[in-house]
């Protein structure tokens, strides 16, 4: 019976060495990010995804879903008031604009979906 070597060979080494790099470049990146941060890239990625569930441009029109608009709106008024006092004023009104903007968008394909 041959004998298995369990040895790494120097492409597992070196890939095990890349993969430790990686983990601690990953892990300081990881110590300066602060909550702020991840919240307005959430609320981003939120707006966004409840636009374009309103289904009013031609490339969403078959992917409209207001349950997921509403969702989004409710998302976005439960966390931009907790950004007040760790963003600027002018940056959260950005995002209570967006709130707005996006119910008024959703109202309107509200009605039009009710063929009103």
């Amino acid at each position: 019976m041959p004998r298995r070597s369990w040895s790494l060979s120097v492409s597992e080494h070196d890939d095990e060495l890349v993969q430790d790099e990686l983990a601690r470049e990953l892990a300081e990146e990881l110590k300066k990010l602060r909550v702020e941060d991840v919240i307005v890239n959430t609320l981003v990625h939120v707006s966004t995804i409840g636009y374009r569930n309103l289904g009013l441009t031609e490339d969403s029109r078959d992917e409209g879903d207001l349950e997921q608009t509403r969702l989004a709106i409710d998302t976005m008024q439960a966390l931009v008031p907790v950004l007040e006092g760790f963003l600027p004023a002018d940056l959260v009104g950005g995002f209570e604009e967006q709130i707005a903007n996006l119910q008024l968008a959703y109202a309107k394909a509200a009605r039009e979906a009710d063929g009103s």
